[in-house]
């Protein structure tokens, strides 16, 4: 299961944790402009806008989880088991593979608006990557430098919301998830005000009550109520320093650690790795589970007129610095 969250203070920044119980490797990767997609059903795309995010590369091609074009666009996949219907290819569509869908909407559009007008005839299919890489179910979150909004493919068809709170987790359907956050409507980031029974004088004995009843637990729901209460009612400086620590605050306050969420014998889920990309410089930062040291990639360091994909390995290795 995965978290996701965009964040304006000064730059604009999006992001997601990545909750799994096993690894691919995952890269960072920078895809030039001119890297050659050839999508299985919706022709070749030779020039494109460059693209950095996180990927698991196979044999030189970039299956992204996440990340941003040069124009600040910012997209990810989240597991959506359950509800999500991937289709056969159906005729007079855009019949876009699941594994292409982030490079084919990321390559193309500039801001959210494009996206959902590109959006207007797709059909998302069920293709393999290869008989070893099947499509995972998936939802996606698309966010500009001023709005979100959210992909889904159930068995209704394709469906696009607006996403005020600026967050997404998994299941259940993003519909469901925005009114369930009615049931928290009373939370607030203050000390909160007796409404018990008139008449009756209930002090405060601690900070933080205004926002008793907030969920704690990992699940995919409880997730999205914490992380948007924490992602809305969130205050930081405007430094590039103070506004990447905080968003990394932001997802840690949903991040699971090894032994929380256990899927079987010696199988725990676990957030494998959390990214924050500045969408106005095109910088893609990353911690994973061993290593909390902030790592940056800057995609305007690499030749964005090339054709090959430039990939970077994680450091995984925790970074402790001694003061004596």
């Amino acid at each position: 299961m995965c978290t996701a969250a965009c964040y304006t203070a000064g730059d604009h920044y999006f992001g997601r944790n990545l909750d799994l119980e096993f690894s691919y490797n995952e890269q960072v990767a920078v895809t030039p402009r001119r890297y050659p997609f050839h999508f299985r059903a919706a022709g070749d795309l030779t020039e494109h806008l460059a693209i950095i995010g996180m990927a698991f590369v196979v044999e030189g091609y970039p299956l992204y989880y996440d990340g941003i074009n040069e124009k600040g666009l910012g997209m990810a996949g989240l597991n959506f088991p359950g509800s999500c219907d991937f289709k056969k290819p159906v005729q007079g569509k855009d019949n876009i593979a699941s594994f292409e869908f982030i490079p084919w909407i990321l390559g193309q559009c500039e801001n959210a608006d494009q996206a959902r007008t590109l959006l207007e005839n797709v059909n998302i299919t069920d293709e393999h990557f290869s008989p070893q890489l099947p499509p995972n179910p998936l939802h996606w979150m698309i966010a500009d430098k001023e709005k979100s909004i959210v992909v889904e493919q159930t068995a209704s068809g394709l469906h696009v919301y607006d996403d005020p709170v600026g967050v997404m987790t998994n299941n259940p359907t993003f519909d469901i998830q925005m009114n369930r956050l009615a049931d928290y409507r009373n939370l607030t980031a203050g000390p909160g005000q007796t409404a018990f029974a008139d008449g009756l004088d209930l002090p405060a004995y601690s900070r933080g009550m205004g926002a008793m009843g907030l969920p704690g637990d990992l699940s995919s729901a409880s997730r999205f109520v914490k992380v948007a209460f924490t992602r809305m009612n969130s205050v930081s400086g405007s430094s590039e320093s103070e506004a990447v620590s905080q968003f990394f605050h932001i997802l840690g306050s949903v991040a699971q650690q090894r032994g929380a969420c256990r899927l079987g014998e010696d199988k725990y889920e676990i957030t494998i790795y959390s990214s924050c990309c500045n969408q106005d410089k095109g910088i893609y930062y990353y911690t994973t589970y061993e290593n909390s040291r902030i790592n940056a990639v800057d995609m305007h360091r690499e030749d964005l007129d090339g054709q090959t994909v430039k990939a970077f390995d994680l450091n995984k290795g925790q970074d402790i610095r001694f003061q004596n």
